[in-house]
Formats: C-alpha cells, sequence, structure tokens
C-alpha cells in the first residue's frame, strides 16, 4: 500500500486556486484567441485584400472587342472593389472580436485571482455592519 503524503489543505487550495486554475485559465483564452483568429482567417483576408470577391471574374475577349473588353474590366474592378470591402467589413469584425476576447480573458482572469479577496472583503462588511 502507498503512504500518502499529508498535506494541508489550505495550501493545496492556494496552489489550486492561484497557481493551477490561472495557467488552465490562460490557456483557454489562448485557445479563444487562436479560435478567432482562425474563423475570421484574417491573415487570409490581407493577403487577398484586391482579390475579386468569391473569385468572380470575366474573361477579356480573345480578338479585340472594345465594348467586351470594356465590360470585362468593368466587372473585374466591379468585383475587386466589392472584394475589397466584404474584407473589410470582415477584418474589422474580426479584429473587434480579437479585442472583445481579449478583454473579456482579461477581466475573467483578474475576477478569478481577486474572488478570496472579494469574498473576504464582503464578510468583514457584513461582521461590521452587523
Amino acid at each position: 500500500m502507498e503512504v500518502s503524503k499529508k498535506e494541508n489543505i489550505i495550501i493545496s487550495w492556494l496552489v489550486w486556486h492561484f497557481y493551477e486554475m490561472p495557467k488552465f485559465l490562460f490557456l483557454v483564452w489562448k485557445n479563444y484567441i487562436a479560435f478567432g483568429a482562425d474563423f475570421f482567417s484574417i491573415p487570409l483576408l490581407i493577403e487577398t485584400f484586391f482579390s475579386p470577391w468569391r473569385r468572380y471574374k470575366s474573361k477579356y475577349p480573345k480578338t479585340f472587342n472594345v465594348g467586351e473588353f470594356f465590360g470585362a474590366l468593368i466587372y473585374n474592378i466591379f468585383s475587386r472593389i466589392v472584394g475589397v470591402v466584404g474584407r473589410s467589413i470582415l477584418i474589422i469584425l474580426g479584429i473587434l472580436t480579437l479585442i472583445f476576447i481579449l478583454f473579456c480573458g482579461f477581466i475573467i482572469i483578474l475576477f478569478w485571482l481577486l474572488i478570496p479577496f472579494i469574498l473576504i472583503s464582503l464578510v468583514l462588511i457584513f461582521l461590521l455592519l452587523n
């Protein structure tokens, strides 16, 4: 039979609350940040910023026809403008989402670390008021 090591429960709780759980919360926070960056694909959107929207583009005529040439040119320019606008909106939404995730993660970890002090303060205030 293995002899169990006796450990103070308060020390165990302090290690869990102030070391193990924040380490876990940082890991979860990192995963949320990675998910947000992957979901919005911000680097890919920046790489393909001036590409046509959903690869919609018109082929230029093989023989020189002014009407078809300028029709294809205008269509391709418009498709690129739509691509820039669409990607700009997605990049802005992605950045706002990442800022929100950073802010929420910071608040959650800070709140987790302050919970014992908040509870002790509430107990002291309650005892002083009664």
